[in-house]
């Protein structure tokens, strides 16, 4: 089968989207991080402290990415919790049963968080994770969410796709075909 080639629009706008993506990230740093920084550090300036310069600024700065990292682990936690939450009541709502193979879904679910990407459960589960390494600053952590990664990645292809393709034939097929299976992306109509 050989694709279609592609328009000038679409080859240019996958290197658009990571530009926008970096550039996003750098602004939001710069703003949420080092800005606020420089000024946390300037307010608890002691300039009569026996640490001198050097020991002040290591300490204070120390302290303010101690707690920015937090709170960007805490954040990232708390979206993969709350999309967690969502994907899984909308699976037992829509589905009429949980995301477990002892008890599957009745119902197959296409609509929703599962027009953007087919496991949307995992995905959230692995960010609510990774959260939680930024967090702690855990890389014991992080080494958790890579193998889960894996697990998921085999345990999705080995034992629920196929599943999934026995208990709803063709309406599965289509849904593989046009929802990604772990990189979201807006759906497409069709």
């Amino acid at each position: 089968m050989v694709d279609a080639p592609q328009t000038q629009s679409e080859t240019t706008e996958k290197p658009f989207g990571i530009k926008a993506t970096i550039f996003t990230i750098v602004f939001l740093i710069l703003i949420l991080g080092v800005a606020p920084s420089v000024f946390y550090v300037a307010e608890r300036w002691d300039f009569d402290s026996e640490a001198g310069f050097f020991g002040q600024l290591r300490g204070h700065a120390a302290f303010y990415w101690l707690v920015f990292r937090q709170l960007v682990g805490l954040s990232i936690f708390s979206v993969g919790l709350i999309a967690y939450l969502v994907c899984s009541a909308w699976l037992i709502f829509f589905g009429r049963g949980p995301h477990v193979e002892f008890d599957p879904p009745k119902v197959f679910v296409a609509t929703g968080p599962y027009r953007w990407v087919r496991n949307p459960v995992v995905i959230t589960l692995l960010v609510t994770v990774f959260g939680q390494a930024i967090y702690f600053a855990s890389w014991g952590i992080l080494l958790l969410v890579i193998l889960g990664m894996g697990f998921a990645h085999y345990q999705v292809t080995r034992i629920e796709e196929p599943r999934l393709r026995n208990r709803f034939g063709e309406s599965y097929e289509d849904f593989c075909r046009r929802v990604p299976r772990w990189i979201p992306r807006p759906p497409t109509d069709g």
